[in-house]
């Protein structure tokens, strides 16, 4: 049975959830905490910004079934690559746009999504700010963060409200 990860930063984690959770060949997701130097960090401390982490999802995925660049197309859709100091409602450091990659072979497949989305227009000449970097350790969040939308499914529809209408505006056009 194959089996690849991938880490996607874009805001709050219990957004980025649903977008990957519902694709054929999507196995696992955990939200959490990357990119820091503090090691085993809690929310507290990323949201206040004592520890340089990024909330972000980490996927394990079945890349016979759904690949790593179908996977990078899905996370630009749910995103605002423009936005290097957080997303939507969400503001900060540890809300940036990252996508961290784990392999030469994502490293190329990202950088080249990338430059497609820069060449597209899609945002009207605005810079794409999202950074490409590799993946370090992965420290899951507390469980009460796990699988948000469906513990919660009130308060993550108005948490994910202004991102739809983001998305529906430059997507969808």
């Amino acid at each position: 049975m194959a089996e690849e990860t991938a880490i996607f930063a874009g805001g709050c984690f219990w957004c980025m959830v649903i977008p990957f959770d519902q694709q054929p060949g999507i196995r696992h997701i955990r939200s959490g905490y990357t990119g820091g130097t503090v090691p085993n960090p809690t929310y507290e401390a990323v949201s206040a910004h004592e520890t340089g982490h990024t909330e972000a999802v980490k996927i394990w995925f079945d890349p016979t079934i759904i690949s790593y660049a179908e996977l990078i197309e899905i996370y630009w859709q749910v995103t605002d690559p423009t936005d290097a100091m957080g997303q939507f409602q969400d503001r900060g450091d540890n809300y940036r746009p990252v996508i961290f990659i784990n392999s030469k072979e994502q490293f190329a497949i990202a950088t080249k999504s990338k430059h497609a989305l820069v060449d597209s227009g899609i945002f009207d000449g605005a810079p794409i700010v999202t950074e490409i970097e590799t993946a370090g350790p992965f420290y899951e969040a507390e469980e009460y963060h796990q699988n948000f939308y469906q513990k919660d499914p009130v308060r993550y529809e108005m948490e994910h409200a202004q991102r739809q209408r983001f998305i529906d505006a430059h997507w969808h056009k």
